[in-house]
């Protein structure tokens, strides 16, 4: 039995970098990406595909040591970052919720029961420095940062549930930073630095591998460092 590492939303700019490098140059002997387009196909807004995919991983047999959630949308549609109250759209925040921290519910719904119970694993996903509520000094994005508070609440309560069950396993909200891809294209601000999908993919998967359970449930950007709720 070989370890496996899977990465959900294996198709976007940052997933697809992530099973790259995993192949690469990961300490597993098996990595899948899942998303809308592999088989089996995983959709977040479909649950019934999430739990196909989850069984049909329980079913190869690997001893699951990494599930990395690399999915998320600033931009829905044709519809921009909201700046001020007036553009708040209910639709659109349902929308939000649904793929920013719905969705990755309902992965780990699905997904954390996967995790052996000894020895660490982790479950990481990627969340945002703007759903930071303590760091949010300018405003406006409304459905993005409130979605990404509520997957940070999520993990935070999904990891103490967790902790009770597997108390090696770490169970972790991810900032990437600003990374080079159709997420951020538009909204990069000047001074900022932009990676390349590989970079922030690398950087990731050194903040995973220095985890340990104490810091399960925590809230971490691409350099470790730690960030306020």
């Amino acid at each position: 039995m070989g370890t496996l590492a899977i990465v959900i939303g294996a198709t976007g700019g940052i997933g697809s970098a992530l099973v790259r490098v995993l192949d690469e140059s990961g300490p597993y002997d098996r990595v899948v990406g899942l998303s809308r387009r592999t088989h089996p196909g995983l959709d977040l807004l479909d649950e019934t595909s999430i739990q196909a995919a989850a069984k049909w991983i329980a079913g190869q047999g690997d001893d699951l040591r990494l599930v990395f959630d690399a999915t998320g949308a600033l931009t829905l549609g044709d519809r921009k970052p909201e700046k001020s109250l007036r553009e708040l759209d209910p639709q659109a925040l349902a929308e939000s919720y649904a793929i920013n921290a719905i969705g990755p519910a309902l992965v780990m719904k699905h997904f954390l029961p996967l995790l052996p119970k000894d020895g660490k694993s982790v479950f990481a996903t990627l969340s945002a420095r703007v759903g930071s509520i303590s760091d949010n000094n300018l405003g406006g994005w409304y459905g993005y940062r409130t979605s990404k508070a509520a997957l940070n609440q999520l993990v935070r309560t999904a990891s103490i549930e967790l902790a009770r069950r597997k108390p090696h396993a770490v169970c972790v909200a991810l900032h990437p930073g600003t990374v080079r891809t159709p997420l951020t294209e538009g909204f990069a601000k000047s001074g900022l630095e932009v990676q390349a999908p590989e970079k922030a993919a690398e950087r990731l998967l050194t903040v995973i591998n220095g985890l340990t359970p104490t810091e399960t449930g925590g809230y971490f950007d691409h350099m470790g460092e730690r960030i306020e709720w």
